[in-house]
């Protein structure tokens, strides 16, 4: 590759009014010196997308792209979530670049990781993925719980990079095969993995929010650990099913074992084996329904065909 190549950098924002002017003004400087030192061409952009937010992001977006030709914004219609969101910049950004680094807009990421992913590029890799090189600053439960869902994923047959987030680059043929799947329920540290091309990763230590609050609590986190694992295996159906056959077998050895005390007579109304019995089987099934239940609701939104993103506004080169 002789050329430099034209980069996007693509940032998901939702209520990032706080975070944005320092974000901005760092994400600049490093493309301003990139393209001072050739490794990426003057046509590169940042791309900034607005999830629906509630606060001033939009505000600060527009002004950057009006003032600054090196920015783009969009607007999403409605708060569609952070993989809708970053699929709407990449769909925005795969026409018009050589590649792509998406980055989170509180620039935990370590931003000068990306020259480790152009090097990694121009050696070749279409995937470059940025993997944490420790969780010391997370609390323990934070740190235990990754960890576990990481161990979880590839137990349940999933290809995941460990301690890999959204901080990855994609080539060109990388982005527009990533964006030919057509799936609603989307999981992108799954998915990614899945393309099958050439891959690098680039370890970096992450850092503290620039400014602003997390927008990933418990409630959240929780909720992207069972969207990944409903949306990339059906294992857990299995576990459920061998657990049903268990329950099963339990139940005709518990009827064994009521019919030979009948025999011996010494059959008593036994209140602790019989309560212990229904609420075992009682959970059972209940944890069965919720987890088919899981499934059944992703079928029915893949049915829908619903569009993974609104655009409200873009604004680029073209408009100014």
């Amino acid at each position: 590759m002789n050329n430099p190549p034209v980069l996007y950098i693509v940032i998901p924002c939702y209520n990032e009014e706080e975070a944005l002017p320092i974000t901005s003004k760092r994400v600049a400087a490093l493309t301003d010196d990139m393209i001072a030192k050739r490794i990426i061409a003057p046509g590169s952009r940042i791309l900034m997308v607005d999830d629906g937010s509630k606060d001033r992001t939009w505000e600060v977006i527009a002004g950057l792209c009006r003032s600054d030709a090196r920015f783009e914004g969009v607007k999403l219609a409605h708060n569609a979530g952070h993989m809708n969101a970053l699929w709407a910049g990449m769909t925005m950004a795969e026409p018009k670049c050589d590649c792509m680094i998406s980055i989170d807009a509180d620039l935990q990421d370590d931003i000068n990781a990306m020259y480790g992913f152009l090097e990694a590029y121009q050696n070749g890799a279409d995937v470059v993925t940025g993997v944490r090189s420790s969780r010391a600053t997370d609390t323990f439960f934070k740190r235990t719980t990754a960890q576990g869902f990481y161990r979880l994923m590839n137990r349940l047959g999933v290809e995941m990079v460990y301690n890999a987030a959204d901080y990855r680059l994609l080539s060109s043929r990388a982005l527009k095969a990533l964006l030919s799947f057509g799936e609603v329920n989307m999981f992108l540290r799954g998915m990614v993995p899945m393309l099958g091309f050439k891959t690098a990763t680039v370890e970096y230590a992450r850092g503290e929010r620039v400014a602003g609050e997390s927008k990933y609590p418990l409630k959240k986190m929780v909720g992207f650990a069972i969207e990944g694992i409903t949306s990339l295996s059906n294992k857990p159906i299995r576990y459920v099913t061998l657990a049903g056959v268990l329950c099963a077998l339990l139940g005709v050895a518990m009827g064994v074992y009521v019919l030979i005390s009948l025999f011996k007579g010494t059959s008593v109304a036994g209140w602790a084996s019989t309560m212990m019995s229904i609420w075992l089987l009682g959970g059972m099934q209940l944890v069965a329904l919720g987890l088919i239940g899981e499934y059944i609701g992703k079928i029915y939104m893949e049915t829908k065909r619903r569009p993974k993103f609104i655009l409200e506004e873009y604004l680029h080169d073209d408009e100014r």
